[in-house]
């Protein structure tokens, strides 16, 4: 009979990913809030755009799942550790979007940022596939929204720019 115990080293290292994937993006969303009001809303947004309550479950949910993707990749991989700090680097680039539109203000240089991102997604995607396939469809969704989010930051920076 299997032993619980001989798995909870694989599940602390779960916990410790998703732990810091949450560690490293909190900040941000103090500068999000602080920024909303009155300068994000007074904005120029396209009609697409989506309500502003849908950002935080969106965001907890791909952070979860781009964390169980990372930890599956992980712990299959022999070179763990270049996973996890391409990974890391990655969140930190993420975190840093909220802190260049919102503290900033600069829309264009956010579109870059997020251009930046979706190249580090596309990386992760391809570093997981050597290792798990899971891993790579649990990304497809953070994939779409980053895509979209690039569509977005940029009409925004179109509709609110002075020519």
């Amino acid at each position: 009979m299997k032993s619980y115990k001989s798995k909870s080293p694989e599940y602390l290292s779960l916990f410790v990913i998703i732990l810091a994937t949450f560690l490293i993006t909190f900040p941000s969303g103090f500068v999000t809030k602080a920024a909303l009001d009155p300068w994000y809303f007074n904005l120029v947004k396209p009609a697409y755009n989506p309500p502003n309550w849908i950002f935080g479950p969106v965001w907890t949910l791909l952070y979860a799942m781009m964390s169980v993707a990372a930890w599956l990749a992980y712990k299959k991989s022999k070179n763990s550790n270049k996973i996890l700090a391409v990974y890391f680097i990655h969140l930190l680039i993420n975190a840093s979007w909220s802190y260049v539109f919102f503290y900033y203000k600069q829309i264009f240089l956010a579109s870059f940022v997020i251009s930046i991102i979706i190249f580090f997604i596309l990386y992760l995607m391809v570093l997981y596939s050597k290792y798990s396939k899971p891993s790579v469809v649990l990304m497809l969704p953070y994939f779409a929204w980053s895509t979209y989010a690039l569509y977005l930051n940029s009409t925004i920076y179109i509709l609110n720019s002075s020519y």
